[in-house]
């Protein structure tokens, strides 16, 4: 891999240079103004008579030349080490996760949100060369895990989401589609992202987002959990179905409609999940047929550093500086 600097924005004190080259200018030709106004030409002759412009030019060129090593030493540069030159070639995979309440309903055994924890865990255990993140929605959405290849993170994530981690409810579509559009950064890789959920929205802006984060280069595909006849939604707390306001049951059935308006919009797939393995397979294959770019994993790196290359030859440089006469020397009577 090619050289870097670990802190690139320390070259923005080489603009310094320019300044101290308008500083020194402005001294000089303050000095030639002062030495005129003395006017006795013999005077000011006994008065710089060991002055050497030469010297006083070097010495200059040299503390210019140090203050610039310095702000490269500053910038760090380094390079990684080759052992540790792991590039990898895949895509960029976000999974927006639905958390909502709706998705304790049973209809899927144990419940929507048991099966979509394993789906997830399995698609991420077959992209071991890819770049997965997880966004977390119900009412509003959130970005749980950012892009990474520490696909341990994003798997223990996963077995941790249950609606108590957001407290506004619902199934905001549009919300989870613009976190995960946030969350993708290289415009040199393939962008998808893998929507999960029951559907159960009034979302009126999620075909209106799908399509916009579409023209943007991401492909989206949604997975449906549950069913057209529906179930129960059993409370953690009470192992009762929920009521609603009037005391009724509350039914929660999958909207198929929205989730397939989506991925056309997304240019992705739709599917509906019955069999785990089935639908990680589906989600594989249109993948596989992805051009899939390079990609370093850095999170890891040993690098070497070269500051010390700038530091020696900069410190040498300063030395220097103070060694060198300030005045020239006088011949001997």
């Amino acid at each position: 891999m090619n050289w870097q600097y670990q802190y690139p924005q320390a070259f923005w004190l080489l603009c310094g240079l320019g300044l101290f080259v308008l500083l020194y200018a402005g001294w000089l030709l303050w000095r030639r103004r002062s030495v005129k106004r003395i006017g006795d030409a013999k005077l000011v002759k006994s008065l710089l008579k060991g002055h050497s412009p030469l010297l006083a030019g070097i010495r200059f060129f040299l503390l210019l030349l140090a203050f610039a090593l310095g702000c490269l030493a500053l910038a760090n540069p380094r390079r990684p080490d080759a052992a540790s030159n792991d590039v990898r070639k895949g895509i960029d995979v976000v999974v927006a996760l639905d958390i909502s309440n709706s998705m304790l309903a049973t209809d899927l055994a144990p419940n929507r949100l048991t099966r979509a924890r394993q789906l997830v865990s399995r698609l991420v255990g077959r992209l071991p060369n890819d770049r997965v993140g997880l966004v977390l929605f119900a009412g509003n959405a959130y970005v749980q895990v950012p892009l990474t290849f520490d696909h341990g993170a994003v798997s223990m994530a996963v077995s941790n989401a249950d609606p108590s981690l957001i407290s506004e409810q619902g199934t905001a579509i549009s919300a989870a589609l613009d976190k995960c559009l946030l969350t993708f950064e290289d415009k040199e890789r393939f962008k998808a992202i893998v929507l999960i959920t029951d559907g159960e929205t009034h979302d009126d802006n999620a075909l209106e987002t799908a399509e916009e984060t579409a023209s943007r280069g991401v492909m989206i595909n949604t997975i449906g959990i549950g069913s057209p006849e529906g179930a129960t939604i059993i409370d953690p707390a009470t192992r009762a179905p929920r009521r609603d306001a009037g005391g009724n049951v509350v039914l929660s059935r999958i909207n198929q409609q929205i989730l397939q308006q989506v991925a056309v919009a997304g240019k992705g797939q739709y599917i509906l999940l019955e069999s785990t393995d089935a639908a990680v397979e589906k989600l594989l294959e249109q993948f596989s047929g992805i051009e899939k770019k390079a990609l370093a994993d850095t999170s890891l790196f040993t690098y070497h550093t070269y500051y010390l290359w700038l530091v020696i030859p900069m410190a040498f440089l300063l030395l220097l500086e103070i060694l060198l006469p300030n005045r020239k020397k006088e011949p001997r009577p």
